[in-house]
């Protein structure tokens, strides 16, 4: 039997390709939506347009929220893909840390200020609601990437 208290061989559940500064980015926006929203969230979620969600959010009504993370200037002026994720949320927001100028967002989209420890809406973002069936298509997707991370955490082996 393995000795229950190591877990050096499991595998990073943070997606390492991220700088520094998403990552804080992204663990306040985690947090801020769990803790005051109720949401439950996912990091790094392909979708079947071939784009991949910085985080999505699921709400307690099964509202989905996509949020896009900026960390710098340069991130957001060489993005032309964010538009492409509005067709998969119910809402979505820009997410920056506390650092970057927010004017520089588009003023139709929500936007959240984050850092390591906490999030905050600085503007909610309109209400899109989703077509039936693309909501029941990407639930049944975050149920089964939800399964299948966690089924990796328990048992990093060959899939």
């Amino acid at each position: 039997m393995a000795d229950e208290g190591q877990h050096n061989d499991l595998p990073p559940i943070v997606d390492l390709r991220q700088s520094a500064t998403a990552l804080r980015v992204q663990r306040g926006v985690m947090r801020m939506l769990r803790e005051r929203h109720d949401m439950a969230c996912y990091a790094e979620v392909p979708l079947s347009n071939g784009r991949r969600a910085d985080v999505l959010a699921v709400g307690p009504k099964g509202e989905i929220w996509i949020i896009e993370i900026k960390s710098s200037l340069i991130d957001f002026q060489v993005d032309r893909k964010w538009p492409e994720y509005r067709e998969f949320s119910d809402k979505f927001f820009f997410a920056k840390p506390p650092e970057l100028d927010g004017e520089i967002f588009p003023q139709s989209e929500g936007l959240i200020v984050a850092d390591g420890h906490d999030g905050a809406i600085l503007r909610d973002s309109p209400d899109t609601p989703l077509a039936p069936a693309r909501r029941k298509a990407l639930i049944l997707k975050l149920a089964r990437l939800g399964a299948d991370r966690i089924h990796a955490l328990m048992d990093p082996g060959p899939r």
